[in-house]
């Protein structure tokens, strides 16, 4: 579950929060176990194959349906791990403590938390704020996203979510907590037009065209 990313200061730290929910190995693999579902639909071409081959070469419906049920089976134990592992990587959220001048830094993510390091080690905190607004006459309200960069030493993490808060109060929040450890954050706005849907022209041209033959 995603939510605007703001600063909640504790007793012991001061988080900013990337997403809600609970960590841990198991509430992961748990939580992995809906999506995980998606798996065998998205492999259904290739139990397709074999169920098409299977049913050319005689095999009766029942063999045919066993197999494929098996094959679906497979996919989704096999699918399952895969999507709990890409999954812990999720960051939820950025724990900075202590709670008034932070020292130490550590990522929480969905598989449980990182090891505690210098908050140094943030050399800078990129906040890129896309909006994708409505073209004149589109119904659809505009998109805003937030992505959040990390730049730790020599490596990056990047999380990007959908966003309807003020980036710049969260920026300035930041500014205020990790100024004192010499972090530079840096905000940029990105604002676009959602494209308008182009009409089929090929249907159109040949709309006209029968028209037009059926006049002469």
């Amino acid at each position: 579950m995603a939510t605007d990313p703001l600063l909640r200061q504790g007793p012991d730290s001061t988080d900013l929060v990337l997403r809600a929910g609970p960590t841990g190995r198991v509430w992961n693999a748990l939580m992995s176990l809906g999506p995980t579902l998606f798996v065998p639909l998205a492999l259904g071409a290739l139990t397709l194959v074999v169920a098409l081959w299977m049913a050319l070469a005689g095999a009766r419906a029942s063999t045919v349906f066993v197999v494929v049920g098996v094959i679906a089976g497979l996919e989704y134990l096999i699918g399952w791990p895969v999507m709990a592992f890409s999954r812990a990587r999720d960051i939820l959220r950025v724990e900075f403590a202590p709670a008034g001048v932070p020292t130490s830094l550590r990522l929480v993510r969905a598989a449980g938390p990182d090891v505690w390091l210098p908050v140094t080690t943030l050399r800078e905190v990129w906040l890129t704020h896309k909006v994708v607004e409505p073209y004149e006459g589109d119904y659809k309200p505009a998109v805003s996203t937030l992505a959040l960069e990390l730049v730790l030493g020599g490596a990056r993490e990047r999380i990007e979510l959908p966003f309807g808060g003020d980036p710049r109060r969260l920026a300035d929040a930041l500014k205020a907590l990790l100024g004192p450890a010499g972090v530079v954050v840096l905000l940029r706005t990105e604002r676009s037009t959602r494209e308008r849907p182009q009409p089929n022209s090929r249907w159109t041209s040949g709309g006209s065209a029968s028209a037009n033959s059926g006049g002469g």
